[in-house]
């Protein structure tokens, strides 16, 4: 251990691995789909901040306040003004105790090192000789004081050089817990203890110059307690001392009299501050997240109380100097401002920086840009968390619990809605009214939201049976849990269904409930220990409780899953069941993908399995989960299929083979995944943090080797540290993304440059470019100016250029100066124009070049590239026999060649309807005609019994079960 930590390491910039761990990272993700990105949500944690007020000699503006907030192993320095984060600190092996600003350097302790930072760089790094852990880290001056965690010694280091000056060692009945600098006390601190007394030090000397007892610092009536607060207050000798009893005390110590004390019920204090303003109000902050505020002339009269200013407890309060504005944090990942608009009234709360504080146990992505982020979890709040910046990052208002809460006198959460169990969502009509729906915990109806307003929806879809229906059936009928949500494509619709079996339709837009669903009795072929006992007074399929709803695209077929074990397919719009397919498990949950009707069932036997929907046939089963399944998403482009399960592990599958490609441990496990609809990340939330987690997908980066299964789970056993907010990890491991590059290996498919047998291959270009070439006098008609276009300004000079689309010059024309004489005579126009028409372009150059024999790889690589309109130029300039002669061969030739099967087509169609008339006409072209034409035909015979071909295959596949 001691070899770990010497005194004279040298300063370093960047956490840099070794070079065999930095080749085994590299060589490791190389291999892998995913590479750590960034880590969201993250605002703060329980180390109280720090503020420092900077203002610029000849600024004109106000002073600009910079807040430094702790995230665990790393800090964040947010501008106070907007709250806009200005450095992200690299993380550090330990987790960082507190943290100090001076001047333009940043000291924070984290394990047994006390570390400096600049503009977010490390530049000096100490050691405590003891490798103990620090904490309670004060600057002085031209020193840096820190207090050992265990509260037996004090250390002292020279800020410029690092030398260890002093060390204080404590007496066995004095554990320190925070040390301060007395204002006008020259190498005097002031250090309080768990045991709930004060020592004075001189830390030149460090000598013990005077002990305050627990008796003169507590009430008279209380018993002394720990000490979990200590500050300076604005008048000298004067500091406010906050017990764990909830007593605060503001004492003189150089009299050692308590002045004034007050008791704030309800925890420990967290923290004081004192108001800067003029204004002689203390402000204390205790541990049940409330605020308040004391007259401390009126000898310390409540004024008010911020009750639920926070959702837990509060590490840190402070007054921002000369402004009547209050900074706080807390617990619960939230930094918040108030102000207060007068010297009597309530404080607001003008603006905050939060996330979630509990971890998130349901994210998905939000939209079609993939810039935001839909998520819920056990705090009772559903965020927007957006990817692109975090100051766009928002809570969805529940309404005005603060006032509520104030008024009965209850802490803000217990007024939130309970946590949600299922989301589902819809943006095509997001501007026009609610477009999320969610189930929560214990809750028998679901809730809309608008992700547009910042808030909850209006309405509130219940289960509750008519009261026009007969008082018997409403005796008997349970309202039941809401299970499962579901959002139609269009976003009219919203679908809800409870743990009795009972699945209803509403109205988005007005609220009113449309449909109902019967789930009738359980098939004979559901396993006994499936079954739920129903009475013989029950009706129906009451009592099946159903765990995923699923709609598709076109509003035609709904998909209920049960816990039974059964998927059931009804009609959307007739409300009939037209078939049900009995699993043999139970069904937890169903996801589908409506772009291609693929449905994702998780099921209770560790086996995911895929259903097409049109068929509703089982298409494919994956396996090899150790662990329950807990989520599940598919690929943008419908390719892949993520999971997340127990063991920890992110599996990724290929549809199409049903193999799996890729999978990485993660150090915690994952509850909750979702992959980006642009496909440029996978976002994970896990088990045991509050944010949430971006990887980048290295598919759009470079290509992967695909390894065999066994490979992959081998490699998944090595667990994968989750990303950072910003620090080193993740740019090592996005070193292995190799972006422009290609990767090595023989396990990459490449496209051989002909297919063998009789296949025929396309261009797999877009086919709006061919139908744009097709159509393109028609685009050139409805895209006419209205005015005729002005003729350009004379230019100073004239560069001659030769025909085509591309542009080159002409070298070899007379311009300008030739030996000293200029040149008065002009090219007639008649030559310029003979000229020009024996000058060839670089198609027709090429169209000369190829042999007639040949395939003509190089000419259509050129028509590739350019676009509609300069093919149609190159076409309409072959005006000569002899060129069309020559471009009707290389159609035949390509067409024999079975490449580009669609793009000859089309140029074969553009060509005859410029140059059919001169084709026509001139005989000696038939043979060319005729031999095109006979390899048209045979082409399309081939290609037509080739997708004959494949559709009986795939009929032949979907009818065997």
């Amino acid at each position: 251990m001691a070899s770990e930590y010497e005194e004279d390491e040298p300063p370093r910039k960047r956490a840099k691995a070794s070079k065999i761990d930095k080749g085994h990272v590299e060589s490791t993700n190389n291999r892998r789909l995913f590479a750590p990105f960034r880590a969201l949500g993250f605002i703060t944690n329980h180390v109280p901040f720090a503020m420092q007020v900077r203002s610029y000699k000849g600024a004109t503006g106000a002073p600009r306040i910079h807040i430094l907030s702790c995230i665990g192993k790393a800090w964040i320095e947010f501008e106070g003004e907007r709250m806009k984060v200005l450095f992200v600190g690299p993380e550090e092996d330990f987790q960082i105790t507190s943290m100090t600003m001076e001047g333009n350097n940043i000291w924070v302790t984290a394990g047994p090192s006390v570390i400096c930072y600049e503009a977010g760089r490390q530049i000096s790094r100490f050691i405590n000789p003891f490798h103990t852990i620090l904490s309670s880290i004060i600057a002085f001056g031209s020193q840096i004081l820190a207090l050992t965690d265990d509260g037996r010694r004090l250390l002292t280091w020279d800020a410029q050089s690092g030398e260890l000056l002093s060390t204080i060692t404590f007496d066995e009945d004095f554990t320190a817990t925070q040390v301060i600098h007395p204002a006008t006390l020259l190498n005097k601190v002031l250090v309080s203890s768990a045991q709930g007394s004060m020592q004075l030090w001189n830390i030149r000397t460090n000598v013990c110059i005077y002990t305050f007892s627990p008796d003169k610092l507590h009430n008279a009536h209380s018993k002394p307690t720990k000490i979990t607060t200590l500050v300076q207050s604005n008048v000298a000798d004067l500091v406010g001392i906050g017990f764990a009893s909830g007593f605060v005390s503001i004492h003189d110590i150089r009299s050692d009299e308590q002045l004034l004390s007050v008791r704030m019920d309800g925890g420990a204090i967290k923290s004081i501050a004192f108001r800067t303003d003029g204004q002689e109000i203390l402000a204390t902050a205790n541990s049940t997240g409330n605020i308040a505020l004391w007259n401390l002339n009126e000898k310390g009269r409540i004024l008010h109380i911020i009750r639920g200013a926070h959702d837990s407890s509060i590490s840190c309060i402070q007054w921002v100097p000369g402004h009547p504005l209050l900074f706080s944090s807390g617990d619960d990942n939230s930094i918040k401002q108030w102000i207060f608009d007068g010297p009597d009234l309530p404080p607001r709360l003008l603006k905050y920086r939060s996330g979630h504080h509990s971890p998130p146990n349901l994210i998905r992505y939000y939209g079609e840009d993939g810039k935001q982020i839909l998520t819920t979890g056990q705090d009772r709040s559903l965020r927007c968390t957006s990817v692109v910046r975090d100051s766009r990052s928002f809570e969805l208002s529940q309404g005005p619990l603060s006032k509520k809460a104030t008024s009965l006198s209850l802490p803000l959460a217990s007024l939130k809605i309970p946590p949600a169990t299922s989301i589902s969502f819809s943006t095509a009509r997001s501007s026009d009214w609610d477009d999320v729906l969610t189930a929560h915990a214990d809750e028998s109806f679901a809730r809309t939201w608008s992700v547009t307003n910042k808030r909850l929806g209006k309405f509130s879809f219940s289960t509750a049976k008519d009261t026009a229906k007969s008082s018997q059936d409403s005796q008997l009928t349970s309202r039941g849990v809401i299970r499962a949500v579901h959002v139609t494509a269009c976003g009219n619709f919203g679908l809800a269904a409870s743990s009795n079996g009972i699945i209803q339709v509403w109205s988005m837009q007005s609220g009113l409930k449309r449909k109902v669903f019967e789930l009738g009795p359980a098939p004979e072929e559901v396993d006994s220990r499936f079954r739920i006992a129903i009475g013989s007074s029950m009706k129906g399929g009451k009592g099946r409780c159903v765990t995923g709803l699923a709609v598709d695209a076109l509003n035609k077929a709904l998909v209920v899953g049960t816990l039974d074990g059964t998927l059931n397919f009804f009609n959307f719009h007739s409300k009939l069941l037209e078939e049900t397919l009995v699993l043999p498990t139970s069904v937890v949950a169903l996801n589908l993908q409506r772009a291609n009707n693929l449905l994702a069932v998780i099921c209770d036997d560790l086996v995911l399995r895929l259903f097409d929907l049109e068929t509703k046939r089982l298409v494919r089963e994956l396996t090899g989960f150790k662990g329950r399944i807990l989520d599940v998403t598919f690929s943008h482009d419908s390719r892949w299929i993520f999971t997340t399960s127990l063991d920890s592990i992110i599996r990724t599958f290929d549809i199409p083979t049903g193999q799996l490609i890729d999978a990485f441990r993660t150090s915690s496990t994952a509850t909750s995944i979702s992959f980006s609809p642009t496909g440029d990340f996978l976002a994970t939330s896990h088990v045991d943090s509050a944010g949430i987690y971006l990887w980048a997908n290295r598919a759009q980066y470079a290509e992967v080797s695909w390894r065999s299964a066994a490979e992959v789970e081998a490699e998944a056993y090595e667990s994968t540290a989750l990303p950072t907010v910003q620090g080193t990890r993740e740019d090592e491991a996005l070193d292995g993304l190799t972006a422009l590059g290609v990767i090595e290996s023989s396990d990459v498919f490449r496209n051989p440059p002909e297919m063998d047998g009789e296949l025929i291959t396309l261009t797999l270009l877009p086919r709006a470019r061919w139908q744009t070439l097709l159509n393109l006098d028609v685009i050139m008609e409805r895209n006419r100016p209205k005015e005729a276009a002005k003729a350009p300004e004379k230019a100073p000079f004239f560069l001659p250029s030769l025909p085509g689309e591309s542009l080159r010059l002409d070298v070899e024309a007379k311009v300008g100066i030739e030996e000293g004489h200029t040149s008065t005579q002009k090219t007639s126009t008649r030559l310029e124009k003979n000229r020009a028409m024996e000058t060839e372009s670089e198609f027709q150059r090429l169209l000369r070049g190829e042999p007639h024999d040949g395939q003509y790889d190089e000419l259509f690589k050129l028509l590739k590239i350019l676009t509609p309109a300069a093919v149609d130029l190159e076409l309409r300039l072959l005006i000569t026999l002899q060129q069309q002669a020559l471009f009707l061969c290389a159609l035949t030739q390509r067409l024999c060649s079975h490449n580009d099967f669609e793009m000859v087509q089309t140029l074969m169609a553009v060509f005859l309807k410029l140059h059919g008339e001169s084709l026509i006409d001139n005989v000696e072209m038939q043979g060319n005609l005729e031999r095109l034409l006979q390899a048209s035909r045979a082409e399309n015979e081939k290609i037509g019994a080739l997708i004959n071909k494949g559709l009986g295959v795939l009929n032949f596949i979907r009818d065997v079960e």
